[in-house]
């Protein structure tokens, strides 16, 4: 039986300790560094660390959501949301699909309308944001096809190999304010 968000494909389902060793992987990825802005590798130790801060995000501003494949129960990715701030109402969005064979099937797409809703519905969020590099494409085109606003720029905020790159900033407003 699925438990979580389920979506034509996909299910957000919570973060269970039997995923550390997945996460391990793919924490420790030199490949994904550049955009989560690792620096160091993580422990297993640290990957536990991890796990059990996900589980209360009033305390530690953050929420992490397995992505799996509904027909399989896969887990392809993570979807995370982190420096939530429940006073005003937002949260910042980041999504991983982990592997290259599995990147460009929509299930980034289903897994951020997902956690949108979740955020809007549960949380009771007014905004959603997110920062992606410049060259990253695939992340830009993603964002903006969701109806993200771009909402400004740093220039050369990043140095990757001796090159400046800038980082994009993206909102999502999740609610509709009243008109008075």
């Amino acid at each position: 039986m699925k438990t979580g968000l389920i979506s034509k494909n996909i299910c957000l389902r919570a973060v269970e300790p039997s995923d550390a060793s997945l996460l391990f992987i793919w924490e420790n990825n030199p490949a994904n560094w550049r955009i989560s802005q690792t620096e160091v590798p993580f422990s297993m130790h640290n990957i536990h660390q991890l796990i059990e801060q996900f589980s209360n995000p009033r305390t530690s501003g953050q929420i992490r959501f397995m992505i799996a494949l509904n027909e399989t129960n896969k887990a392809v990715g993570t979807i995370d949301l982190y420096d939530i701030n429940f006073k005003h109402g937002f949260a910042t969005v980041g999504i991983l699909i982990a592997e290259e064979h599995e990147r460009g099937k929509g299930y980034a797409e289903e897994a951020i309308h997902l956690c949108a809703t979740y955020c809007r519905e549960q949380l009771e969020l007014f905004n959603l944001q997110c920062f992606v590099q410049s060259d990253n494409l695939a992340s830009l085109n993603l964002f903006r096809k969701l109806n993200f606003r771009e909402v400004g720029v740093r220039k050369e905020w990043y140095l990757y190999q001796e090159t400046r790159i800038d980082e994009i900033a993206f909102q999502l407003c999740l609610k509709i304010r009243n008109q008075h």
